[in-house]
């Protein structure tokens, strides 16, 4: 625990107004901006590492350059002539002596990477920075020694200054985005009860062995594949199996890693070591996934690549061709006139900043974005896959329907609610949610006994009252009526749970849970489709269940890929970007995982596992796939920006070096080009501060949901029922 009264960094008491900031995940408390910059350097992670020290290098670069264009305007002006001409020889050192720092300080980075891509056989856009800057610093250099004219230590220090300012908003970004998407994968970090000679002792997952046995109690997450040996519950693996219904589990059943156990202890023995377990495969294939390199990013370099001897060949060349006609220093100049202009301010910023400014536009709405490239990836997709669970659904059961042989709907909610109210179940919750929205009273019980994975029961107005599965009614001996059998087993098949209500010895009920549709998640594919993009469902769940809830949300019925396994959902979207090209894939569960990052771009929601947010490169506010389609238009927009600034920028290069090489461009023009180059580029990117913001009003109309055909009840030859809200 640290005393928020004193600095992080300094240790000094914190006056009235004190500075927090979220370094490595950990709220932390400074006296002042220089401590938490500080305090960042030292101890943050890499990207608030490097975002903290492009700030220092941007102040410091910054205060320097100021000095700089101080003076330069006024050689500019012709403040220096005359009697006063005397002194341009010291202007011109003072210069050198104020850029020589700024170069070490701004132009470091860029120095070390040339170098380093150099040792390897390539270039790529530092090096183009380096031959500019250095061409420009090096030429300066030299005329003050021989006291010539003109000096270009500003286009320098100006041209640094830019790309540092653009690589400090990149480097922003990936740290905002670093330190709201914080969680570890959890199959590598969770830690198993392991029983042994009576005695249970915490061990992490990667000790585990086969045959041992690992005690799970209710509402920890099963660590482990392996058998139960003792004990009876109900265990949700929608994160692993995308099925949204609870699975009985008792003694000889299966179970998986990372799944649920809901409500009764057991006892499992391991089937295999824990680091085999196929939740810890999934982790390490997502995270295979994450380390390749962008397709996009490997072609710009190459580009890049190429450019770089192209136009230290240019520049030669001119000098070379104008030397046999002009004096060598004219000459000189112009080769370097060809340099300076061909420095790639304006093609660095181009994408960058565009990049950047976009990232920061969806964090301030609560997107958030992993990977850089994924604003320009979303914007070309032509296809976006949803999940169901959790996604398109709220991922808890609602009651959605009654049947009975003849006792009323209230009475057989008022009488399972004063039995689930004595219950942790999931199910019980959604009767509880059910009985509250009619206004209804739970019908007091007592004696009440739960039997772990099959049912409850009690007493009530003086006679026996059960809530559970047919078997459990079975067990007590209770007349289950064949037509609500019928009813029960048609429910189970289209993917419902259900649960048997009954009293005096008989089953009078029959209540139908299922997962429902989030309200806004019709709008929200309605709304994609209306920008043009194909819509499909690829969930594990049963095919009535993904057709029920594709019905509600208006996807079309040979858009459903329903039972699919986390390596089939990878398989079906290799198998619609060989159709697409750019695919999406919005996810929330750990099956997810592998889709996520095998998807061009990967989508989780905020309520997502901390697995699904590790591997998707957006993502979105809980409660907000409405903004979904805002997202594809912010990255639209990006995108466009970004087209135009490199139209602009090499359109530019073109002209200006066209016209460098015939010799109408001298340095101090090409250096004023660049700038207004790189001015135009800046302003057209700070255009996408002005996208506007996402309307929640967008979001869908909620009479489509509400009329969804999940909501339902059916007529037995006696039916006293209605839909339950």
């Amino acid at each position: 625990m640290t005393d928020d009264r004193l600095c992080r960094h300094c240790l000094l008491t914190i006056g009235p107004r004190a500075m927090r900031r979220t370094v490595n995940g950990e709220n932390c408390a400074f006296c002042c901006y220089g401590c938490c910059i500080a305090f960042q350097v030292k101890s943050g992670k890499s990207e608030e590492w490097e975002a903290a020290w492009l700030l220092i290098r941007l102040g410091v670069g910054g205060f320097l350059s100021m000095n700089i264009m101080l003076f330069s305007l006024l050689l500019y002006a012709g403040a220096f002539t005359g009697v006063d001409a005397r002194l341009l020889p010291w202007v011109h050192l003072l210069l050198w002596i104020f850029a020589t720092p700024a170069l070490v300080v701004l132009g470091g980075p860029f120095l070390r990477e040339t170098w380093l891509d150099g040792v390897q056989g390539r270039l790529r856009s530092s090096a183009l920075i380096v031959v500019g800057v250095g061409a420009a610093y090096i030429y300066s250099a030299f005329a003050v020694i021989e006291r010539g004219t003109h000096v270009y230590f500003d286009t320098a220090t100006m041209v640094l200054m830019l790309f540092t300012v653009g690589r400090y908003l990149e480097a922003a970004g990936r740290a905002r985005a670093a330190r709201d998407l914080e969680p570890l994968l959890a199959a590598e970090s969770e830690c198993a009860t392991v029983v042994s000679g009576g005695a249970e002792t915490r061990r992490p997952v990667r000790d585990v062995k086969a045959r041992m046995l690992v005690r799970v109690r209710p509402g920890e997450r099963i660590p482990v594949d392996g058998v139960v040996t003792e004990g009876e519950s109900h265990t949700d693996e929608a994160v692993i199996t995308g099925e949204s219904r609870q699975v009985a589990k008792s003694v000889g059943s299966p179970v998986i890693a990372g799944s649920i156990n809901l409500d009764g202890p057991l006892l499992i023995q391991c089937s295999g070591a824990g680091t085999t377990t196929r939740w810890a495969q999934i982790c390490r294939s997502v995270r295979d996934a994450l380390v390749r390199r962008s397709p996009t990013q490997r072609i710009a370099d190459r580009v890049v690549g190429v450019s770089v001897p192209i136009v230290l060949a240019l520049g030669g060349l001119t000098m070379l061709y104008w030397a046999q006609w002009l004096p060598f220093e004219r000459a000189l100049l112009f080769g370097l006139a060809v340099l300076v202009v061909a420095c790639p301010c304006a093609v660095g910023l181009a994408a960058p900043l565009a990049t950047s400014l976009g990232i920061g536009r969806l964090a301030r709405c609560g997107c958030l974005v992993r990977d850089p490239g994924v604003l320009e990836a979303l914007a070309r997709m032509r296809l976006l896959a949803f999940d169901k669970t959790g996604t398109l659904t709220s991922g808890r059961a609602h009651v959605v329907g009654i049947e009975s042989d003849g006792a009323g709907t209230d009475e057989v909610i008022a009488r399972a609610a004063g039995l689930e109210r004595h219950s942790e179940h999931g199910l019980a919750h959604a009767v509880a949610v059910a009985t509250a929205a009619r206004g209804l009273k739970p019908v007091p019980t007592r004696d009440v006994r739960t039997v772990p994975g099959r049912g409850i029961c009690g007493n009530a107005e003086g006679q026996p009252v059960a809530a559970g599965s047919g078997a459990f009614m079975r067990d007590l001996g209770w007349l289950l009526p064949p037509a609500l059998a019928k009813q029960g087993r048609s429910r189970e098949a289209s993917g419902h749970s259900v649960v048997y209500v009954g009293w005096g010895g008989r089953v009078h009920a029959v209540l139908s849970l299922d997962d429902t549709p989030l309200p806004e998640a019709r709008g929200t594919v309605e709304a994609l489709r209306y920008r043009g993009l194909r819509v499909l469902l690829l969930t594990g769940d049963l095919p009535a269940a993904a057709q029920r809830i594709a019905t509600a949300v208006g996807i079309e019925t040979e858009d459903i890929r329903a039972g699919l396994a986390p390596e089939a959902k990878s398989v079906a979207l290799d198998r619609h970007q060989q159709a697409y090209g750019i695919v999406a894939m919005v996810g929330d569960g750990l099956n997810d995982g592998p889709a996520l990052a095998r998807a061009n771009v990967g989508i989780a929601v905020g309520s997502a596992t901390d697995l699904a947010r590790e591997t998707a490169a957006l993502v979105l506010p809980a409660g907000g796939l409405w903004m979904l389609p805002w997202a594809v238009d912010v990255a639209r927009a990006v995108r466009m920006t970004i087209l135009t600034n490199l139209m602009w920028a090499f359109g530019y290069n073109c002209i200006a070096v066209t016209l460098a090489m015939l010799g109408w461009l001298q340095p101090v023009l090409a250096a004023a080009v660049m700038a207004g180059s790189s001015i135009i580029v800046v302003l057209n990117s700070l255009r996408l501060e002005r996208l506007p913001d996402p309307v929640p009003s967008a979001a869908p109309d909620q009479s489509a949901v509400e009329s969804a055909p999940a909501m339902h009840t059916s007529s037995l030859p006696v039916i006293a029922g209605q839909a339950i809200p």
